[in-house]
C-alpha cells in the first residue's frame, strides 16, 4: 500500500470509528487558551455590531452578519462551562430576541438589503442569505433536545425560499458583493451552511417527512455542485457531512481531508490564501500569506468532528498554533481580508478576525 492509500485508510478509519482514529501520542496536547478574554472580545464585538448604525435595519432591529454575528452565535455557547455561566450573557440576550423578531415578523420586516437600495436581485439574496442565517443561529441556541417553535418557524421560513427549479435547484439565493469568503460566490457556502443547520437541529430534525422532498433537493445540489468549489467551501461540506449522511462518502471525505492537511504551513497554522483557489482582492494587493485563526480554526475544527483525534499529530500543530496565537492583549485570533488590505485595529477590519476568534474557540472546545 503507497503512502497516500495508507494515509485515506487511517482516516476513513477515524470517520468510522471516532475515538479509535490514531494512537495518542506520548506528548501532552497544548496548553489550554484564554476563554475569557476570548468571551470579553466575541461580547464586545456583537454589542459594537448591535449597535453600529450601518447594521440597524427596520423595526428596531440589526443585521445577522456572517463575519460577526452567526460565528458569534455558534461559538459562544461553546464558553459557557469554561466561564461558569449559568445561561446566555446580556448580549446574547439581546441577539437572539434580535433574530426572534425577525423570524416572528418574516413577512413584515424588510430584507437586509431591498432592491431599491443595492441594486436588482437583492431582495431575494437577502431572503435566502438572512433564512440560512436565522436557522442556525437558533439551532445553536436550541439545547431543550426538542425543536422549539422559533427554530420550527426559522426553518419554515428556511425552506420556503429554498429554489425550486433552474441550474441552482435545491440552494439558496445569496447575498453576492464581491466579499469572499462570505458574500463573494458563496452560494455554495451558504447552502452547505444550511445543511449543517438541519444536522445540528434537535429532536433528529432532519428525519422530518416534512422536510424530506427539500432536503433531498438540497443534497443533490451539495453533490452536483461539489467538483467546483474551492477547497474552503469543500471543508464547510465536510462539515455538513458529518451531520447529514449522503452528501459525502467516507473516501470523498478523507480525500478533502487529505488535501486540506497538505496545506498545513511550517508554523502548524493554515492560510485562508491557501483555501480559495485563484480569488483575487477588489484592491489587486496580494492576498496575505501568513497563517491565520479563521483558516486554523476552522479546519482544525471540522477535522475533529469528522472523528480525527485532536492528539494526531496534524491536528495536534493546528492546535499549538491556535494556542500560541491568541492575542494576549485583545484575547482575538487574527484573520486577513480577502478583499483588500484593511487596518486591523479597525471596526472593519477586525471582521475577519471576529469569524476567526469564533472557530478559533469552537476548535480548542472541542478538542477538550
Amino acid at each position: 500500500m503507497n503512502a497516500r492509500l495508507l494515509k485515506i485508510s487511517l482516516f476513513l478509519g477515524a470517520v468510522a470509528a471516532l475515538a479509535t482514529a490514531a494512537e495518542p501520542n506520548s506528548t501532552p496536547l497544548p496548553s489550554t487558551f484564554n476563554g475569557k478574554a476570548a468571551a470579553s472580545y466575541l461580547d464586545s464585538r456583537l454589542t459594537w455590531w448591535s449597535t453600529w448604525p450601518v447594521s440597524a435595519r427596520d423595526h428596531q432591529t440589526f443585521c445577522v452578519s456572517c463575519h460577526t454575528a452567526l460565528p458569534y452565535a455558534m461559538s459562544r455557547p461553546s464558553l459557557r462551562k469554561t466561564l461558569g455561566e449559568s445561561g446566555p450573557s446580556p448580549i446574547e440576550q439581546t441577539f437572539l430576541a434580535n433574530v426572534t423578531k425577525r423570524v416572528r415578523m418574516w413577512n413584515e420586516v424588510e430584507p437586509f438589503y431591498p432592491d431599491s437600495t443595492r441594486g436588482p436581485s437583492k431582495t431575494v439574496e437577502s431572503r435566502g442569505t438572512e433564512s440560512i442565517l436565522n436557522a442556525l443561529v437558533l439551532t445553536s441556541y436550541d439545547t431543550s433536545g426538542k425543536l422549539s417553535a422559533d427554530t420550527k418557524l426559522a426553518f419554515d421560513n428556511m425552506w420556503s425560499t429554498q429554489l425550486k427549479t433552474g441550474d441552482d435547484k435545491g440552494s439558496w439565493s445569496w447575498l453576492q458583493f464581491h466579499n469572499a469568503p462570505f458574500e463573494g460566490d458563496s452560494q455554495y457556502y451558504g447552502s452547505a451552511m444550511a445543511a449543517l443547520a438541519v444536522g445540528m437541529a434537535p429532536g433528529n430534525y432532519r428525519s422530518a417527512p416534512e422536510i424530506q422532498e427539500n432536503l433531498d433537493s438540497l443534497r443533490q445540489y451539495l453533490i452536483r455542485e461539489r467538483a467546483k468549489q474551492t477547497l474552503l467551501d469543500r471543508v464547510v461540506l465536510l462539515w455538513a457531512s458529518t451531520k447529514i449522511p449522503g452528501l459525502l462518502t467516507r473516501e470523498q471525505q478523507a480525500s478533502i481531508a487529505d488535501e486540506v492537511l497538505s496545506k498545513q504551513r511550517p508554523d502548524g497554522g493554515f492560510s485562508l490564501s491557501n483555501l480559495v483557489g485563484d480569488w483575487k482582492r477588489r484592491d489587486k494587493t496580494d492576498l496575505d500569506p501568513r497563517s491565520d485563526g479563521y483558516a486554523t480554526g476552522i479546519v482544525t475544527l471540522v477535522l475533529q468532528q469528522t472523528g480525527m483525534r485532536a492528539d494526531q499529530p496534524q491536528i495536534k500543530r493546528g492546535l499549538a498554533w491556535l494556542v500560541a496565537n491568541q492575542d494576549q492583549t485583545e484575547g482575538r485570533w487574527f484573520s486577513y481580508s480577502l478583499n483588500k488590505e484593511r487596518d486591523l485595529t479597525s471596526d472593519v477590519g477586525r471582521f475577519m478576525s471576529d469569524a476567526a476568534t469564533s472557530y478559533a474557540v469552537l476548535s480548542l472546545e472541542q478538542a477538550k
